[in-house]
C-alpha cells in the first residue's frame, strides 16, 4: 500500500512551504493539486512525477470533491507516494479532513503536513497581527462563503475581538449588516488582502460603514481575507511608518 500526504501549500509565496512538505513533492509519483497552490512548487516534482488538476473555482468545480477521493484511494492502493497539495492549510477550509476519513475508512496510510494558513499568514504580510495583548486578545477563523444563519454573525459581532473571514468577499454586504446589528461599531476597522503573500497582493482598509462602497469601486475579488479588528489600525500605522 502507499501513502498519501495532505500537504499545506500557503497561501501563495512558495517560499512558505514547509521543508517536510517540500520534500515529499520532490519524492511523490503523483500530486493532485489544487488551483491557489503555487505553480512554482511543481517544479520541485522530479520528471516522472504524474500532475493532476483538481481546480474549484467558486463557481466551477472542474473535479467534484468526490472524484478527487476516489483517486486518492486509486493511487494510495497502486503503492504509490501521494501528494495532495492544497493552498494554505488542509485542515483549515481545505476539506482535509474529508479526505483524511476517506483514506482512513480504506485502510490507506496517510499522513498530515500542517501549511501556513492565510488567515494569518496574508494579514502579517500587510503589516497587520491578528492578535495584541491589548486590542486583540482573542481570534476567530470564519467561513465568509454562506449567507445563512450558519454562521453566528450578530453573535461573533460582540463576542470575538479579531475576525479572519474566508472567501466572504461576495458576501460582505450580509456581513458588514449583520455585524452592525449584532452591535460592531460602524467605525471598527476593515481590512481586505486580495491575493496576499504574493507578488499581487493587494490591501483595501477602511470600515464597516465604508468597506463594502470600497470593494466595489476598486473591484476586489477573491481569493481574499477579511480582517476585522482594532488590529488593522497596527497594520495602519507599520504602512506610514514604511512610507515616511
Amino acid at each position: 500500500m502507499g501513502k498519501v500526504f495532505l500537504i499545506g501549500a500557503g497561501p501563495g509565496d512558495p517560499d512558505l512551504i514547509t521543508v517536510k512538505g517540500l520534500k515529499a513533492i520532490q519524492a511523490a509519483d503523483v500530486i493532485l493539486y489544487d488551483r491557489l497552490v503555487n505553480k512554482q512548487l511543481l517544479q520541485e516534482a522530479k520528471p516522472e512525477a504524474e500532475l493532476i488538476f483538481c481546480g474549484k473555482f467558486p463557481s466551477l468545480h472542474l473535479m467534484k470533491q468526490e472524484t478527487i477521493n476516489q483517486l486518492l484511494v486509486q493511487y494510495g492502493k497502486e503503492n504509490k507516494m501521494v501528494v495532495r497539495l492544497k493552498g494554505g492549510d488542509p485542515f483549515v477550509y481545505g476539506r482535509g479532513a474529508e479526505e483524511a476519513l476517506i483514506l482512513a475508512e480504506n485502510g490507506i496510510a496517510y499522513e498530515v503536513v500542517p501549511g501556513i494558513t492565510s488567515g494569518i499568514a496574508t494579514p502579517a504580510y500587510a503589516g497587520i497581527p491578528v492578535t495584541h495583548r491589548e486590542i486583540g486578545r482573542s481570534l476567530a477563523m470564519i467561513t465568509g462563503h454562506s449567507n445563512n444563519e450558519e454562521i453566528k454573525w450578530k453573535q461573533l459581532a460582540t463576542a470575538v475581538d479579531t475576525l479572519a473571514i474566508y472567501m466572504g468577499v461576495s458576501n460582505l454586504p450580509f456581513i458588514v449588516d449583520n455585524l452592525i446589528e449584532g452591535g460592531k461599531a460602524l467605525e471598527t476597522p476593515v481590512a481586505i488582502i486580495q491575493e496576499g503573500t504574493t507578488e499581487s497582493q493587494k490591501v483595501m482598509i477602511g470600515n464597516l460603514l465604508t468597506i463594502v462602497a470600497l470593494v466595489e469601486k476598486h473591484k476586489i475579488h477573491n481569493p481574499a481575507i477579511i480582517i476585522v479588528g482594532e488590529v488593522v489600525k497596527i497594520g495602519e500605522k507599520l504602512a506610514e511608518w514604511r512610507e515616511t
